[in-house]
């Protein structure tokens, strides 16, 4: 029995069962990216750093939840150059693999440039986040033929996660922010009412046509109203 592989799964399964229950309390995109990585260098073979790279639909790039530093700046090398495994995996594949970094042609300038900060392997997967945003899950290597099939594997998994969290966040962190407009927009409506005698539909009225008036958004009229209790 091949006790190494089945502790490596028993890792996994303990460490996702955690996760689980982590996920329960809210947290933002980058706590939730910051945890997909670190675990990624914890149980996959071979990977000794970890990022994910963002590339926006105007091509700017963005590292998150690196794990040491390097990936982000591995990232910036790559938006430099034109040219690298995290962008190609983000843009056009779902998975790119580099066993030797020093033998490697694909990226001439970049491939150099990495082994001169101690990179010699990368394993990069595609994330789809749904909102037109290529992204990619990567992971690197100081040593040369550091993957096999099961470094892809849990990779490929933990890719699926790290996709699922940025499309979570980011509609989590939408929804708190619409439930804040409104509770906002509540406390002010609230005021007017017991300010002026109004009711509902008229203290909304109100705040509608403060809006129009100064073309300042409602809910920062809403606050500016609420900011006027503390004066009162």
């Amino acid at each position: 029995m091949d006790f190494s592989h089945s502790n490596s799964r028993h890792k996994l399964a303990v460490r996702m069962a955690e996760l689980a229950r982590e996920i329960a309390v809210p947290r933002n995109i980058e706590q939730l990216l910051a945890d997909v990585t670190s675990t990624a260098v914890d149980l996959i073979p071979g990977a000794d750093v970890a990022g994910v790279l963002l590339v926006k639909k105007g091509g700017d790039f963005e590292s998150l939840a690196d794990t040491d530093g390097l990936a982000g700046q591995l990232d910036k090398l790559q938006h430099d150059f034109g040219e690298g495994p995290c962008a190609d995996a983000a843009l056009n594949e779902t998975v790119v693999r580099a066993d030797d970094l020093r033998t490697d042609p694909r990226w001439p300038r970049y491939a150099p440039a990495a082994v001169q900060r101690g990179v010699l392997g990368s394993l990069s997967f595609r994330l789809y986040t749904a909102d037109r945003t290529a992204g990619a899950l990567n992971l690197f290597s100081y040593l040369a033929d550091a993957w096999d099939t099961e470094a892809e594997t849990i990779g490929a998994v933990f890719a699926a996660h790290a996709a699922a969290a940025i499309m979570a966040g980011r509609h989590g962190e939408q929804m708190q922010s619409a439930l804040s407009t409104r509770d906002r927009i509540g406390q002010a409506k609230g005021i007017i009412m017991e300010r002026y005698g109004v009711d509902d539909v008229r203290a909304f009225e109100l705040l509608r046509r403060l809006s129009q008036e100064s073309q300042n958004k409602l809910v920062d009229i809403a606050q500016q109203v609420i900011d006027t209790r503390a004066d009162s």
